[in-house]
């Protein structure tokens, strides 16, 4: 079996989370960024592609409210990207609900399911300025960058 990818984001109207960090970086931050978008990255091994298929519109997204994507989005103009996941040995909540949906849909299916959460920023931002949007968003005591 192989490890089966895949990006969910909210639709423009119910990302309440990217304007949420958007307005941070704006007002606590003072960092000219004209938009956050967030993605949730679902990294699933052990898992039958069948499985996989049948649990992106039930388990990973609702059909309702999230675009899907199989690869990352580009990053065009002054857009820049980073993701962050739990340290090893962290306890990852999200990861741990898509396991056990993924075993309610489909009983023998013992899989393994990773997360990351991608953040794709737009605005005229320095190097020095994007680094601060990182260790905003990235707590070290229990992510990293991936």
């Amino acid at each position: 079996m192989s490890v089966y990818r895949i990006y969910v984001e909210k639709k423009p109207e119910f990302a309440v989370e990217a304007q949420s960090v958007l307005n941070d970086l704006q007002t606590a931050l003072r960092l000219s960024v004209t938009g956050v978008r967030i993605l949730n990255r679902y990294d699933a091994d052990h898992l039958t592609e069948e499985a996989f298929q049948k649990a992106i519109p039930t388990v990973f997204s609702e059909p309702a409210v999230d675009v899907t994507y199989d690869t990352l989005p580009e990053c065009t103009g002054n857009q820049r990207m980073f993701a962050a996941e739990y340290l090893p040995g962290q306890f990852d909540q999200r990861a741990d609900s898509a396991v056990q949906c993924v075993q309610f849909l489909k009983a023998e299916e013992q899989p393994i399911i990773r997360t990351a959460v991608t953040y794709l920023i737009t605005g005229d931002l320095t190097d020095e300025e994007f680094d601060k949007i990182k260790a905003y968003c990235i707590n070290p005591v229990d992510s990293r960058e991936t």
